[in-house]
C-alpha cells in the first residue's frame, strides 16, 4: 500500500472513530480501531499510560459511565501515513466536575488498527 493510500485509509477511519464519539458510540468504535497491545497515556506520563486493549477498554468504560457531554466540537483532522490527529474541545461532567478542555489525540496506526494513542491537554 501506498503512503498516499495508508494516509487515505486513515484518515477515513479517525473521522469514522471522531463520528462515533460525537454519537456516543466510543465504545463500539473502541472495538472496531484499537489494536490488542494499545498502549494509551494522557499528556505523554508514564504514570497514565494503560497498556493492553482490556486495560484500555476498562478505562474508556468508566469514563463513558461517568461523563455527561454539554457541548463537543472538532477542530483540525491531521493524517500523515501511519500518523493521525485531531482537536477536540469539550464540555462535559466527568465524575462529578464540570471540565472544559481542548485536547489534541495523536495516534499511531498499523495494520488498519491504532497502536498507540497519545491525548495532550493541559492538565
Amino acid at each position: 500500500m501506498s503512503t498516499t493510500q495508508t494516509t487515505e485509509r486513515n484518515r477515513t477511519a479517525v473521522q469514522d472513530l471522531i463520528q462515533g464519539i460525537l454519537t456516543g458510540q466510543l465504545l463500539d468504535k473502541f472495538e472496531q480501531h484499537y489494536a490488542d497491545d494499545i498502549v494509551m497515556s494522557e499528556n505523554g506520563d508514564p504514570e497514565q499510560t494503560r497498556t493492553g486493549k482490556d486495560a484500555n477498554r476498562a478505562y474508556e468504560q468508566a469514563f463513558v459511565a461517568n461523563a455527561t457531554f454539554h457541548d463537543v466540537s472538532v477542530g483540525p483532522v491531521v493524517a500523515d501515513g501511519d500518523i493521525t490527529a485531531y482537536e477536540m474541545t469539550m464540555d462535559m461532567t466527568v465524575f462529578g466536575d464540570r471540565v472544559k478542555r481542548t485536547q489534541w489525540a495523536v495516534q499511531t496506526w498499523k495494520d488498519g488498527q491504532i497502536v498507540r494513542e497519545v491525548f495532550h491537554y493541559a492538565a
